[in-house]
């Protein structure tokens, strides 16, 4: 998913599944900074106080996408979490190692990692912890079929979609070509197919297996299973019991598909901007809702936490205070840092998968 998926179309589900809006833009805004979070350059303060932070992102084609260790570090936890091929962890899966790695979505390892989550609902950072969590949970829907390492297994051929005319859809094969060719990670080489909420697509899979995606029925599947997960959220049900939650009404999914279908611009940042104005005019019927994302600025929660660095002795440092650490930025990074270790030291181990 973009930041139309991770951010607004997040809050909305957030806001179905009975959560306030204060809460909801908490975990709305770290839902879509797990995509922005891509410096791990340690703050200094002038205090001689200091935090370290991970990245969650690499932006495609970036360098390190190269350096193996990197990718699992980001790409599996929170972008194609392993699916386990659907098997539980009391059940190894015959066949390569590949295949386990590669993402389904609601799968049990999912499931796991939801309940992995909850553990820490009464932390002060849970609201931030659940957007991460909101974050991957959508991407095993978005991201399905595909798994976040170097692997053939990733390759995409054939490419065909109804959102492009005929000379773009050529265009998009040779450059979809050239990245399988060199780096098939993820879905780098389906480009933003998978991302696009109001396509149908096609492919061959690195498999040799023929593909059909229909988006918007997948984005409808991962916003009923979001909004369950926060719903079991709301009524404290650490054993993640989604299956006897009601999730999103008929009402509520009609809404959601017109957003999905009619804000169909290719650009994801475009799409972002129209559904924070039909929050605005309360197409959503929650009432007019002023939502934004800000990643840098006065606005940001970057700034809020840190305010501006002054280079001192060839270092950039910040001024300390106190209120740094409840800061909503640094209860982010604590909510990432805890995730990102729970989740390769004890979740994917428990399925016997080893990945860091």
């Amino acid at each position: 998913m973009q930041i139309d998926g991770h951010h607004t179309l997040t809050y909305v589900v957030a806001r179905y599944a009975g959560i306030d809006h204060y809460t909801a833009e908490k975990v709305a805004y770290s839902a879509q900074y797990v995509d922005e979070a891509t410096n791990d350059s340690q703050i200094y303060f002038e205090n001689g106080a200091m935090y370290d932070r991970i990245v969650s992102a690499h932006k495609m084609l970036d360098y390190r996408n190269t350096q193996e260790l990197a990718n699992n570090l980001v790409w599996i936890p929170f972008h194609f979490l392993p699916g386990n091929e659907g098997f539980p962890s009391s059940e190894t899966p015959e066949g390569s190692f590949i295949n386990r790695l590669i993402c389904m979505p609601d799968s049990q390892v999912a499931r796991d990692m939801l309940k992995m989550v909850a553990q820490h609902w009464e932390r002060p950072y849970a609201a931030q912890m659940m957007g991460v969590a909101m974050h991957v949970y959508a991407d095993t829907f978005a991201h399905q079929g595909f798994a976040g390492v170097i692997h053939d297994v990733n390759r995409v051929d054939e490419l065909e979609s109804t959102s492009t005319s005929l000379l773009q859809k050529v265009k998009d094969n040779l450059f979809s070509y050239a990245i399988s060719e060199s780096s098939p990670l993820g879905h780098g080489a389906a480009l933003s197919f998978p991302d696009r909420p109001y396509t149908s697509w096609e492919y061959q899979n690195g498999l040799g297996k023929k593909v059909e995606r229909d988006n918007t029925k997948i984005f409808l599947d991962a916003a009923d299973a979001m909004c369950k997960a926060m719903q079991c959220w709301k009524s404290r049900d650490t054993s993640i019991d989604i299956d006897n939650q009601p999730g999103l009404t008929k009402d509520q999914l009609a809404l959601i598909k017109h957003a999905l279908l009619t804000i169909n611009d290719e650009s994801g940042d475009a799409r972002h901007r129209e559904w924070l104005k039909w929050l605005q005019e309360d197409k959503f019927e929650l009432g007019a809702v002023d939502l934004s994302f800000d990643i840098e600025g006065q606005d940001s929660w970057k700034f809020n936490a840190r305010g501006e660095a002054t280079k001192i002795d060839g270092v950039f440092k910040y001024p300390y205070s106190e209120a740094f650490l409840t800061s909503d930025w640094k209860y982010f990074h604590d909510a990432l840092k805890t995730y990102r270790l729970e989740i390769i030291r004890d979740v994917l181990p428990s399925y016997g998968i080893c990945v860091a």
